[in-house]
C-alpha cells in the first residue's frame, strides 16, 4: 500500500484534536488536564511522520509552559479575584487613581490565588497542546485539498498561517545545527541574534515563492455567478456560522445545553447549504481527492466521544471537574472522566506506524556486508560480452 493510500484524512486528526480541546475546556482539574496532554503527546509520538510539521508539538508544549508562567506572574503582580487566607508573601503595593478601582499592583499574594491562576493557566496550556497535536499529525496540504470550494481562498490563508510555526521551528533547528558544526555557540542571546536574520530571510524568500506559486495557479479567480445566488450564499454561510458559534457556546457553557443542540444542528445545516452553493464560484478541480474512510471515522469518533463523555460527566459531578481553590484541597482524579480521556488513545492503536528499520533474518549475521554491485561494462564492449578482466601480475615462479 502506498503512503498516500495509507495516510489518514487530515480532517480526522483535526476533529480528534478539537474533541480533546473541547474536553479540556470543560475542566480545571490539573490531573485531568495533564492526562489530556499526555494522551495527545502519546498519539503524536506514535502516529507522527517525518514531515517538517511533525515537530510542532514540542513548540506548542513550550508555548503552553510560557502561558502558565505568564498567568502566574499576572496573578502575583496584578492580584487574583480569589480571596485567600494563606499569605505566601507580600509585595509593595503601588497606589492607583480612583478610575483604576478594582485593579492593584503588588500587595498580598495568597496561596489560593496562585492555585487558581495555576489551574487557569493549565487549562489554556492543554488547549494549546491539543492544537499542537493537530498541527503535528495533519498535513496542511491535504487539509487544504479537502476543503470545499467556497472556502478555498480562506483555507489557503489559514494553512499558510498554520505552517508558519512548524517551518520556523525547522529553520531554527537547521541553523543551530549548522552553527554547532562550525564550532560556534548555538545558545544564548548572541546566538539567537545570529540565527534570527537567516530565519527572517528564509521566511521572506518562502513568502515570495508562495505568492508566485499562488498567482501561477490562478488563486482568487472565480466563475461568474448570479447576484441572487451570491447573496443567498452569503446569508446562509454567515447565519450558519453564527448558529454554530452560538450552539457551541451553549454546549460548552455550564448552562444553556437546552438551546445549544438545536442551534448547532440548524447552524450546521445552513452553513453546509451555503458552502454547497458557494462551491459554484470555484473554477478549480481536484486530482485524486482524499476519502473519509472507516479509519478516519474511528479517529474522529474517538475525539468526539472524549468531548461528549466529558460534557456528560460534568453535568453529573461538576465538583470533580472543577476542584475548588478555596479552601485549599488536593485535587483527585475522577474515574469516569479519566476513562473518557483514555478513549482518545484509539488512534495510537489504529494508526501506529511500524519501525522503518529492517532486522536481520534468522540464520544470517547482521555484520555480514552486502554483496557488491557488478563491475561496470567498459566503453566499447558489446552488450552481453564480458569485458577483459583486471590485469594481474604473474606469480614469481611463472617468470623463471
Amino acid at each position: 500500500m502506498s503512503d498516500r493510500a495509507s495516510a489518514l484524512h487530515a480532517g480526522a486528526w483535526w476533529v480528534w484534536a478539537l474533541g480533546l480541546a473541547a474536553a479540556a475546556s470543560r475542566t480545571t482539574n490539573p490531573l485531568l488536564l495533564a492526562l489530556l496532554v499526555g494522551v495527545a503527546g502519546y498519539v503524536v509520538a506514535v502516529c507522527r511522520t517525518s514531515a517538517p510539521w511533525s515537530r510542532a508539538y514540542g513548540a506548542f508544549l513550550r508555548l503552553g509552559l510560557a502561558v502558565i508562567v505568564v498567568r502566574l506572574v499576572f496573578a502575583v503582580v496584578l492580584g487574583s479575584p480569589i480571596p485567600g487566607t494563606h499569605t505566601v508573601f507580600t509585595l509593595p503595593e503601588v497606589p492607583l487613581p480612583d478610575w483604576a478601582r478594582g485593579v492593584r499592583l503588588g500587595g498580598r499574594v495568597t496561596a489560593e490565588g496562585l492555585v487558581f491562576a495555576l489551574y487557569d493557566g493549565m487549562k489554556l496550556a492543554a488547549l494549546l497542546a491539543c492544537v499542537g497535536a493537530a498541527n503535528a499529525l495533519a498535513s496542511p496540504a491535504r487539509l487544504l485539498k479537502s476543503l470545499p470550494g467556497a472556502l478555498y481562498e480562506v483555507g489557503v490563508a489559514v494553512v499558510v498561517a498554520m505552517t508558519f510555526a512548524p517551518h520556523l521551528v525547522a529553520d531554527v533547528r537547521r541553523l543551530r545545527a549548522a552553527r554547532r558544526l562550525r564550532g560556534r555557540p548555538d545558545r544564548g542571546a548572541k546566538a539567537l541574534l545570529k540565527v534570527g536574520l537567516p530565519v527572517l530571510e528564509g521566511a521572506l524568500e518562502r513568502s515570495v515563492a508562495l505568492a508566485a506559486a499562488m498567482d501561477a495557479r490562478g488563486y482568487g479567480r472565480t466563475a461568474p455567478v448570479r447576484p441572487a445566488v451570491r447573496r443567498l450564499t452569503s446569508a446562509l454561510t454567515l447565519g450558519g456560522l453564527l448558529g454554530v458559534c452560538a450552539g457551541t457556546y451553549g454546549l460548552l457553557g455550564d448552562a444553556g445545553a437546552g438551546y445549544g443542540t438545536p442551534l448547532l444542528v440548524a447552524g450546521l445545516a445552513a452553513a453546509l447549504a451555503g458552502l454547497r452553493l458557494g462551491g459554484r464560484r470555484s473554477v478549480r478541480t481536484r486530482y485524486r481527492p482524499d476519502r473519509f474512510g472507516p479509519r478516519a471515522w474511528l479517529v474522529s469518533g474517538s475525539g468526539v466521544a472524549v468531548a461528549a463523555l466529558m460534557i456528560w460527566a460534568g453535568s453529573g459531578d461538576a465538583a470533580a471537574l472543577h476542584p475548588p481553590a478555596v479552601p485549599l484541597t488536593s485535587p483527585s482524579l475522577p474515574l469516569w472522566p479519566a476513562a473518557a480521556v483514555l478513549c482518545g488513545l484509539l488512534p495510537a492503536v489504529t494508526e501506529s506506524r511500524p519501525a522503518t528499520g529492517r532486522k536481520p533474518t534468522a540464520g544470517t549475521d547482521a555484520t555480514t556486508p552486502e554483496p557488491s554491485s557488478p563491475p561496470r561494462r567498459r566503453a566499447g564492449t558489446p552488450a552481453g560480452r564480458p569485458g577483459p578482466g583486471p590485469r594481474t601480475r604473474p606469480a614469481p615462479e611463472e617468470t623463471s
